[in-house]
């Protein structure tokens, strides 16, 4: 026993790790240097007081998962289908204007976009209660998606610095989605209009440019629904409450 003790303890310090650190401050240290070699300090980050791990983060996603949806029915019981139908009417008295001029300048019916907020945030009833580097951060260290995680993070820091924003004071999903369009970090770069995540008329104007650059990729607007979410249901409740929009609206 004294052996392995002395063998575990000669190879901790030859390492260079104290065998007290935990895990959470080897992966938090390793992320430091992944963006270190990338020429990005998060240090600052990481030291602010406003900076903490979401505990068990992991599980957030496995459980979301492990919803048993069946049917059309259930998918629509799960997202609240007929609530966020019966808020159309009030949501295009407001913003029809913008609706119509996002329509006529990137072609996607404004139906469809109102579909899309709908599911998405219900109108912008939903902004998220996460901070996006936290959450991002904490699946990197309970390596989650661990690539993918990466890149979302690198994407989250070069928007924060180009829009001027404290990223610590910013809002997501658990799962890093932000706005009311829920848009992660790289859609973020590459498709958000405007400057304000929480702006409505830069959401529309945003979930129309996506849609038009993945409707050109695809040839389909049915099929760009589904690079927003690759969901066959989601697609369903997408196109049902734009076909529900058209009946409202006109």
């Amino acid at each position: 026993m004294k052996i392995i003790t002395l063998i575990l303890t000669f190879g901790l310090f030859v390492s260079g790790l104290n065998p007290d650190t935990s895990n959470e401050e080897v992966k938090l240290q390793q992320l430091v240097e992944h963006f270190d070699n990338k020429g990005i300090d998060i240090q600052p980050l990481i030291d602010d007081e406003r900076f903490a791990l979401v505990d068990d983060i992991t599980s957030k996603f496995t459980r979301a998962v492990e919803i048993k949806i069946e049917s059309f029915e259930d998918y629509q019981e799960v997202i609240k289908y007929d609530r966020k139908k019966d808020k159309i009417s009030y949501f295009y008295a407001e913003y029809h204007t913008e609706l119509n001029a996002a329509e006529a300048e990137y072609g996607i019916p404004k139906e469809v976009i109102i579909g899309i907020l709908a599911v998405e945030s219900e109108f912008g009833r939903y902004k998220g209660s996460y901070n996006p580097f936290n959450a991002y951060v904490s699946m990197y260290v309970e390596e989650y998606r661990t690539n993918w995680t990466l890149a979302q993070l690198e994407e989250l820091i070069k928007f924060a610095e180009k829009k001027e924003l404290d990223i610590h004071e910013m809002k997501s999903s658990y799962a890093g989605a932000m706005s009311y369009a829920q848009f992660i970090p790289w859609s973020l770069n590459r498709f958000w209009v405007g400057s304000e995540l929480y702006h409505m008329p830069d959401n529309i104007n945003s979930v129309a440019n996506y849609l038009a650059h993945y409707k050109n990729v695809t040839g389909s607007l049915e099929k760009s629904v589904l690079r927003y979410n690759p969901s066959s249901m989601y697609q369903q409740a997408v196109l049902a409450l734009a076909a529900d929009a058209e009946e409202i609206i006109n």
